[in-house]
């Protein structure tokens, strides 16, 4: 019996170390599809809000100011949607509007139509690393 435990647990942490590299690309994938979503859906004045909208890799750090969270760090195994900058400190006025000005809301429209396809990548990804991880 301790050697099958053994093995399982070795597989585990193969699972676990290998598991993170092969799923990145989807993860980013999926990432890049939202952010192309909320790009396409945001209202364009200057263009400065849609240049804004940020992919931030795993381990990295979103941009100052950003929408929603701010500055943030990244696990290894974490792709963040981002929009809003130093420069573009207003995202969150666009999507919820003002006293003066009624919402235009593109932000988390674009995420909730484009999650669902990018989990299924995502689940895809974690189920093909687990089932080559031997």
């Amino acid at each position: 019996m301790g050697r099958g435990l053994a093995s399982y647990q070795r597989r585990m942490r193969a699972i676990r170390v290998n598991g993170s590299k092969s799923v990145q690309p989807a993860l980013l994938k999926g990432a890049q599809d939202i952010a192309d979503t909320i790009e396409a859906l945001t209202p364009e004045d200057t263009g400065d809000l849609k240049n804004s909208v940020t992919v931030t890799r795993p381990g990295g750090v979103t941009p100052p100011y950003s929408q929603p969270g701010g500055q943030t760090a990244l696990a290894p195994n974490q792709a963040a949607v981002t929009v809003g900058s130093s420069d573009v400190r207003y995202p969150h006025l666009v999507e919820y509007g003002t006293a003066t000005s009624p919402a235009q809301p593109f932000f988390w429209p674009g995420y909730r139509l484009s999650r669902a396809k990018a989990m299924r990548r995502i689940k895809a990804a974690i189920g093909k690393a687990v089932r080559d991880t031997r």
